[in-house]
């Protein structure tokens, strides 16, 4: 078992010869605070206050309605989009910036399953994000489909038993609770073989490993800019829609914006070429010009480097809490293969730990019913914050700190 001292200079050595040390003074980062929480809101690009300040006070301020042509505005979400496809596998002209993640899983389901029109099922995780059900059911009802929910190891049998019926596979590539990532290519041929669609929500992906979405064939695909692209909050999401899909796919959200000639205000719908037909209405520019700076962290990084850190970082706080409270209930996978940018744990009081372990300046979050979910961001943490972090870890749990840590109630945000 590694010693005390074997981790400290472990995290020196596996710092002193990190290939993406630099990155880190790409950020903005409060001193004290060892940020685990950027799987949820990513931290802060030092290039984006900046950005910002320009596009309202010149952009805005000064060229005004002027913008849209002489500051890009009106190529920007296809730009952004580009920006983003280079971090998950996809060539250019196939990924928008625009709207909620919300919003364009509802578009690709209803897209996708109008694509499979004698097809009437759905197959779905039950342990996706809330929202991705949530959304699913509203386009079943909208459009008469049966979801089914089945766990991502299941789905290969269940298309082999009714694959005839399956319009569309809709999976998240990380679970966000435990952190497990999913088997994007498989699953992905597996409903190929059944003569179905393939749907991915790349919302704990994005930023940390190349999802290989040309590569794996993928259909749809949709994710936030808000997490591990550190595009502030809220900032707009993205669609994927395959090439081969773009001349025959329907926005069941017809907007203006999508539409060919926006500006010869017709009162026909025609749709645009490309990925644009999947735009709707007028996009939040400045929250898009924050994204479009924010990716510019990424400039000059392979994703298989990136990729390499997150597993260096997720690892190594596997082994220090294996050195140093081996007891703790670990629910991410050990496998590197399996594992996606966080390592989540289990504990009764979850919700004090988290309060306890902020209180010490270790940010993560919480999820119900009992999980203490710690992000890792590649391009931010060093493995001597790793180990800081295992440390205020097991001094929480070791003195029982997270007892009556929550006790105040909860915020609303946890």
């Amino acid at each position: 078992m590694t010693s005390e001292a074997g981790l400290d200079l472990a995290a020196d050595r596996l710092d002193a010869t990190d290939p993406l040390a630099h990155t880190r003074d790409r950020f903005l980062l409060p001193d004290g605070v060892v940020y685990l929480d950027g799987n949820s809101l990513g931290a802060l690009p030092a290039c984006v206050p900046d950005a910002v300040s320009d596009a309202v006070r010149r952009q805005w301020g000064q060229d005004l309605i002027a913008s849209w042509n002489t500051n890009g505005w009106w190529q920007a979400p296809v730009l952004a989009g580009d920006a983003v496809g280079r971090l998950i596998g996809a060539a250019a002209g196939q990924v928008l910036v625009a709207d909620s993640t919300s919003v364009n899983v509802f578009k690709c389901t209803l897209a996708a399953t109008r694509l499979r029109p004698d097809r009437r099922l759905v197959l779905t995780d039950p342990d996706s994000f809330p929202t991705d059900l949530y959304v699913l059911a509203a386009a079943a009802e909208l459009a008469d489909l049966e979801v089914v929910e089945v766990s991502p190891g299941q789905v290969p049998a269940l298309l082999a038993e009714r694959g005839d019926e399956v319009a569309l596979v809709s999976l998240s590539q990380v679970d966000y609770r435990t952190g497990e990532l999913w088997d994007l290519p498989g699953l992905t041929r597996a409903a190929h073989q059944a003569g179905a669609l393939a749907m991915w929500d790349l919302c704990h992906t994005a930023g940390v490993l190349d999802s290989g979405l040309d590569a794996a064939g993928v259909d749809f695909a949709a994710g936030c800019g808000y997490k591990y692209l550190n595009g502030g909050p809220g900032a707009p999401s993205f669609i994927y829609v395959a090439h081969r899909h773009q001349e025959v796919v329907g926005n069941p959200i017809a907007g203006w914006i999508g539409h060919a000639r926006p500006f010869a205000m017709s009162n026909r719908y025609l749709p645009a070429d490309g990925i644009r037909r999947m735009a709707n209405g007028s996009p939040p520019m400045l929250s898009l010009l924050a994204l479009r700076a924010a990716l510019t962290a990424f400039d000059g990084l392979a994703m298989a480097q990136v990729r390499a850190k997150s597993l260096s970082l997720t690892g190594f706080f596997l082994d220090c809490l294996a050195a140093l409270l081996p007891q703790l209930e670990v629910i991410t996978p050990a496998d590197p293969a399996r594992r996606g940018s966080q390592v989540s744990l289990r504990h009764p009081d979850g919700y004090g730990v988290i309060r306890a372990l902020a209180a010490r300046g270790v940010v993560g979050d919480f999820r119900e019913p009992d999980v203490v979910r710690l992000g890792f961001a590649p391009l931010y943490l060093r493995h001597r914050d790793v180990l800081a972090a295992a440390r205020a870890l097991v001094a929480v749990i070791r003195q029982r700190e997270w007892d009556g840590a929550g006790a105040g109630g909860r915020s609303e945000v946890t």
